[in-house]
């Protein structure tokens, strides 16, 4: 029987646009198993089969914007002895509708029924609003 899937929702700190954490990536890629983007979080997820079918979603600013297919968790022991949860992501950074979301620590769960959708499959003749816009419509519950 297939696991059911859960995505990730992170706030994407030192960003202020999809395009920073792009950016921002490609700076670090060198780093990376080639193909692979990763984030490093200090908790491992519970529900770690359930999280390797779905995305790593991204709050930019109080609103997420994109998402990242997670690829797999790899293990990670920090300079100071910890160990910490490295979430392997697929390199494509998907768009998605806006939605707003309040300042919280760490991560958390997002089910399916939550998460925004990809703009690309949401609208695929529309262009993408500009980042204010979409950010102010998504503070009033507007998609």
């Amino acid at each position: 029987m297939l696991s059911p899937m859960i995505h990730i929702l992170k706030l994407c700190v030192g960003a202020e646009s999809v395009e920073d954490l792009a950016q921002w990536q490609t700076q670090m890629a060198p780093q990376w198993r080639p193909g692979t983007a990763e984030h490093i979080t200090r908790m491992w997820p519970k529900r770690e089969a359930e999280v390797l079918e779905g995305s790593l979603y991204w709050v930019i600013k109080g609103v997420i914007l994109a998402r990242q297919k997670i690829l797999d968790l790899d293990r990670r022991m920090g300079a100071d002895g910890i160990e910490r949860c490295a979430l392997v992501l697929e390199t494509k950074i998907h768009r998605t509708e806006p939605a707003a979301r309040r300042p919280f620590q760490g991560w958390r769960y997002l089910s399916p029924d939550e998460a925004p959708r990809d703009l690309a499959r949401a609208r695929p003749r529309e262009e993408a609003l500009p980042p204010g816009l979409a950010e102010a419509m998504a503070e009033f519950g507007l998609r």
